[in-house]
């Protein structure tokens, strides 16, 4: 088996498998706080302005899980809320409550409870899900009405290659060799 600082390669093509993760702490910090940043972008602002017979309307995240709600759909509102919004959230402030101590070679109380429940909550951040929901509902939309992107539907792009970007920053054994070094 190859050490971690080599990567894990195909035993036929030699083509590597795994990157090395001896990522730098400070990375992972900047990702969470761009995150974090295109995450209020993304809740502050409209998705999407649609112009139909003379009216507008736009809408933001929260507003479509409450016009979901509105028409009782209230277990397809409460996921798109918790996919979209809560997951995301709660993923980026405990990467920034477990990181930022970490780089002060600290810890963070909790710290192993909070980041194994962390990997279990990663699976159910449903940005991508959603993403690509909204798009194939623009195209199919913009046949009968005139549709703008609004800001949040660039920062929600945004906010989504961020968050696999900080996903791959923030492997399992990174975080414990983060760990491992902050106790050294």
């Amino acid at each position: 088996m190859a050490p971690a600082s080599e990567g894990t390669r195909c035993a036929r093509c030699r083509a590597p498998l795994q990157r090395p993760e001896n990522g730098n702490i400070d990375t992972a910090i900047a990702l969470a706080i761009s995150a974090l940043i295109l995450f209020f972008l993304s809740n502050a602002y409209p998705l999407v302005e649609i112009q139909a017979s003379g009216s507008t309307r736009a809408t933001t995240l929260t507003g479509a899980a409450l016009g979901l709600y509105s028409q009782d759909h209230v277990g397809l509102a409460a996921l798109v809320f918790l996919t979209t919004v809560v997951g995301p959230f709660l993923q980026i402030a405990a990467l920034l409550y477990l990181l930022i101590p970490l780089r002060g070679a600290r810890e963070a109380p909790g710290q192993n409870t909070i980041f194994r429940l962390l990997a279990q909550v990663r699976p159910w951040t449903f940005v991508e899900v959603f993403m690509l929901g909204v798009l194939v509902a623009l195209v199919r939309l913009s046949a009968y009405a005139r549709v703008i992107p609004g800001v949040a539907l660039w920062s929600c792009a945004l906010l989504m290659l961020t968050l696999a970007a900080l996903t791959s920053r923030t492997t399992p054994g990174q975080f414990w060799r983060w760990v491992d070094r902050s106790r050294s």
